[in-house]
């Protein structure tokens, strides 16, 4: 057809300049030995998703940093992970408030302290909450349900941003501060060696940089009557769909997770009791899908949904409860650090740079060409360094060595 668009154009495609990794084959296997002496700083780590990820990598010996607003849970928390097997016994909790950014600057600070690397090597950004107000109803106090605003006595109040507040400003706070402190890990990152096999050559020890987003089922579809909420996780997934073409250049790989409803504290009962009866996500799934972004290295600019494990059978789509989908998985398939959730987990936006309009390819370009350049500006400093020291500078020295002998 002389009009068809063309499709399958790799000219615009920028994939291999931003460093993003292949589709995550969410069936293959998966080694854990890569999470052992890990730092890794989670905030929201006192309950929910980031109790659970802490629990899963403190046992395979990753270092465990905590902040959260609950310190009875935190503090708790930090006790139990000393003592599970395996444990590095290096896990510490501070109070912190996400909201506040003097807040995570200190926790920041203290997780490169207490590193017994002395710097962080993954930040995870799991900490939010949610409304639970009743929109329904009418009631006042939640965004969807503006009341008196029309008053001439005082100035109305502002609508209540507070899940706004916590979801993605706290979520912007902790990123710029990850893509502060991930770089001063000490080490050289994988994706630095890819375009210099040489940066190791200094004796710096390959570590990783990993910033772990966490958006929402509600990031990626709408969910009536968590306004505030799903504006909230759309942001984080936009943060990480432009983050990917650019935190690359520091060294950074940058991942997300999109879970679907799990019986975790942050869904309100309302949720729980209109979900009744149908599928949920399984918390160890999201622990598995984080384990796995985590653990694999190579894995970069990536977003994994996780949901409730279905099936299509007979064209109508079946709930897989656990035991059935654990008895489908070979033998040692936990030993080799996978579990078995069947369509429990795929891929979102995996195609967003395959093909880019005009602006962004010429502003990975331009960025790629600028570090291209200030690597090769770096390099010539290092050459007239080394030639007035042993060049120019130390030919002089020979010569007045030599006078100072004849005479």
């Amino acid at each position: 057809m002389e009009n068809s668009m063309v499709t399958d154009d790799l000219s615009w495609s920028i994939v291999d300049t931003i460093k993003q990794s292949p589709p995550v084959d969410v069936k293959a296997p998966y080694d854990t030995k890569s999470l052992a002496g890990k730092t890794i700083l989670i905030t929201g780590g006192a309950s929910g998703f980031g109790a659970a990820f802490a629990r899963k990598w403190a046992q395979h010996g990753s270092h465990i940093i905590i902040g959260d607003v609950n310190d009875s849970a935190g503090e708790d928390l930090i006790a139990e992970l000393r003592s599970l097997r395996g444990s590095s016994k290096h896990h510490y909790y501070q109070h912190c408030d996400v909201t506040k950014w003097e807040d995570q600057v200190s926790l920041f600070k203290m997780a490169a302290r207490a590193s017994p690397t002395r710097g962080i090597d993954a930040v995870v950004a799991s900490a939010g909450i949610s409304e639970h107000g009743d929109v329904a109803s009418g009631a006042p106090g939640v965004f969807d349900n503006p009341s008196d605003l029309d008053s001439d006595s005082l100035p109305p109040p502002p609508p209540p941003l507070n899940v706004l507040n916590v979801n993605l400003t706290g979520v912007m706070y902790t990123t710029h501060l990850a893509l502060f402190w991930l770089p001063r890990n000490g080490g050289v990152s994988r994706l630095d060696l890819l375009d210099d096999t040489t940066a190791a050559d200094d004796g710096r020890p390959i570590r990783d940089r990993h910033l772990l987003l966490v958006s929402s089922i509600a990031g990626l579809a709408p969910l009536p009557g968590q306004t505030e909420y799903t504006a909230s996780k759309h942001g984080v997934l936009g943060l990480f769909r432009s983050l990917r073409a650019t935190s690359w250049t520091k060294g950074i790989r940058c991942n997300v997770l999109c879970p679907y409803f799990v019986d975790t504290p942050i869904v309100p009962w309302r949720a729980l009791a209109l979900l009744a009866g149908g599928p949920k996500a399984e918390i160890e799934d999201v622990v598995d899908a984080a384990t796995r972004l985590m653990a694999d290295e190579e894995v970069v600019g990536r977003g994994l949904l996780i949901g409730g494990r279905q099936r299509v059978v007979g064209g109508k789509l079946v709930v897989v409860d656990a035991e059935y989908a654990e008895g489908e998985g070979g033998d040692g398939d936990e030993d080799r650090g996978i579990r078995n959730s069947p369509s429990a987990v795929w891929e979102v936006h995996a195609h967003d740079y395959e093909m880019v309009e005009v602006f962004v390819y010429r502003f990975v370009k331009v960025l790629n060409m600028v570090r291209t350049i200030r690597g090769w500006v770096e390099t010539l400093k290092d050459l007239w360094a080394i030639y007035l020291s042993r060049g120019r500078g130390g030919g002089r020295a020979a010569k007045a060595k030599a006078k100072n002998a004849v005479l």
